[in-house]
């Protein structure tokens, strides 16, 4: 008596190549799926269903309180804190180190903006803010 059957490779094909399709079809179906969904994805300038202008970008939340400062925008941070800083009048001590979860800063840079956001915690930065719209002044 054998114990062990012996692989019957005409009887089993069918599910073997099957698997296989059933796999690749799925593959293929997330990968068109997947060009769909990031060719929608827009300018990436903002997080879905923010308004963005040539000359601003953000919504706010009318339920937060939200702090503002206007100087010029500039890219870079301090001690990993934000990745932008606001040179504004009043010398070094007025820097304001931005950082958005929202916006793509960089659009802006060079320019005069006022930005609204709701004012982090930090180590380095004397005022890191969470940039949640920004509008460009001049």
């Amino acid at each position: 008596m054998k114990l062990v059957k012996d692989f019957d490779f005409k009887k089993m094909w069918p599910y073997i190549f099957g698997s296989f399709g059933v796999v690749i079809l799925g593959v293929g179906t997330a990968w068109i799926l997947s060009t769909k969904i990031i060719n929608k994805s827009g300018s990436g300038l903002a997080a879905p269903g923010t308004k963005v202008t040539s000359t601003g970008a953000g919504v706010l939340d009318p339920k937060i309180k939200y702090t503002n400062a206007t100087g010029i925008l500039t890219e870079g941070g301090i001690g990993n804190e934000g990745t932008h800083h606001l040179e504004r009048d009043g010398g070094p001590s007025q820097t304001v180190y931005l950082t958005s979860s929202a916006l793509n800063l960089g659009s802006f840079v060079g320019k005069k903006v006022e930005v609204w956001g709701e004012t982090l915690a930090s180590k380095k930065a004397g005022w890191l803010m969470d940039v949640a719209k920004i509008q460009v002044v001049q």
